[in-house]
């Protein structure tokens, strides 16, 4: 083993596209990579109610 790395207890899951589009694959993430948000609805109406009014009014990421 001559690369430390190869130890490593984890490894990041599968991507998907390329360059600037590149992202984990949705399929391969489970909840054991933290993919769990429940209450990011909530935060995304939060920080919409607290934006500058000069701010962009685009939709939350994956809408």
């Amino acid at each position: 083993m001559a690369n430390p790395l190869d130890r490593a207890t984890s490894s990041a899951p599968e991507v998907v596209g390329e360059g600037c589009t590149q992202r984990y694959d949705p399929q391969q993430l489970t909840p054991e990579d933290g993919t769990e948000f429940p209450e990011a609805a909530e935060l995304w109406q939060t920080l919409q109610q607290h934006k500058p009014a000069d701010a962009d009014d685009s939709e939350p990421p994956g809408e």
